[in-house]
């Protein structure tokens, strides 16, 4: 999509609700702010035939020892890149497992870098680096859904047979062209115009959510709705992983944390004790 067409976007027009928040009581435009974003949730729950669509492409690939990797620029490369890198301590899997790609590489984390996003081929070589094949499944994150380098790595990740997902908060956005799977919670204007970090990022952050959490549960990382395959790193969750032992097998506390120590992980000791 042209960036001349960008102003026509739901996501880039004025809320007519804000026009004059600079002129609001602090708590007035925190009531504002909040009401706007309790529009998300009921956006983004118009979308769960097609998240689950995902879930379900993304718990095959890790089946067909594949993974689930995430494509995006600015807010929303960002984001991509935090669901990533939460799935190896909550779910104990490899950090291959789930990757995030953000235009611009990993200074793009911390700082703007101006005009990565901008690139069709950039999105492809970005794909191709990733040696994406056709066990993956491949989603990009676009606000506008007109990121030229989320759609170059759409058409490259599609030409390579992997299974492509859009996420994005505009109908009309150019990358749903290029996609199997459209996910597209429309959230409407931001409180303030064109900042779709707001509104429109909670939406994606909600969907990730639901995407990786939807495929590990799917592929046997959750006991019940507990995180079986945590990774006890630290003292918060060493406790929860002693916690999570007692609770599957009746166990006191002394028996856990000795089975704990004895296996290094909760299946470990959960296997010691003959629970399968």
């Amino acid at each position: 999509m042209p960036r001349n067409d960008y102003k026509s976007l739901p996501t880039e027009m004025i809320n007519p609700r804000t026009l004059h928040i600079d002129k609001m009581s602090t708590e007035e435009m925190m009531r504002v702010i909040n009401e706007e974003d309790a529009k998300v949730s009921a956006a983004v729950r118009e979308e769960i035939p097609a998240i689950a669509a995902a879930v379900d492409a993304a718990a095959a690939s890790f089946n067909n020892g594949g993974r689930l990797i995430y494509v995006g620029a600015g807010t929303s490369g960002r984001l991509g890149v935090v669901d990533a890198s939460e799935c190896p301590p909550t779910y104990g899997v490899s950090p291959d497992l789930v990757r995030g790609i953000i235009a611009g590489g990993d200074m793009a984390m911390f700082r703007a870098v101006e005009g990565a996003e901008d690139s069709e081929d950039m999105g492809r070589k970005a794909v191709e680096e990733e040696n994406v094949s056709a066990s993956d499944t491949v989603v990009a994150l676009s606000a506008s859904g007109g990121a030229p380098f989320c759609i170059g790595a759409l058409k490259r990740a599609k030409e390579l047979g992997a299974v492509t997902v859009a996420v994005a908060c505009n109908r009309n956005g150019a990358m749903l062209s290029f996609t199997d799977i459209k996910i597209v919670p429309e959230v409407g204007p931001e409180v303030i115009q064109g900042s779709t970090r707001m509104k429109a990022g909670t939406a994606q952050k909600l969907v990730l959510n639901m995407i990786s959490t939807g495929a590990m549960v799917k592929t046997g990382k959750v006991y019940g709705n507990l995180m079986i395959n945590v990774a006890p790193t630290n003292e918060k969750l060493r406790e929860r992983a002693i916690g999570i032992i007692m609770k599957i097998s009746g166990c006191d506390r002394a028996s856990a944390e000795s089975g704990l120590d004895r296996c290094g992980s909760i299946r470990g000791a959960l296997d010691e004790m003959g629970i399968r």
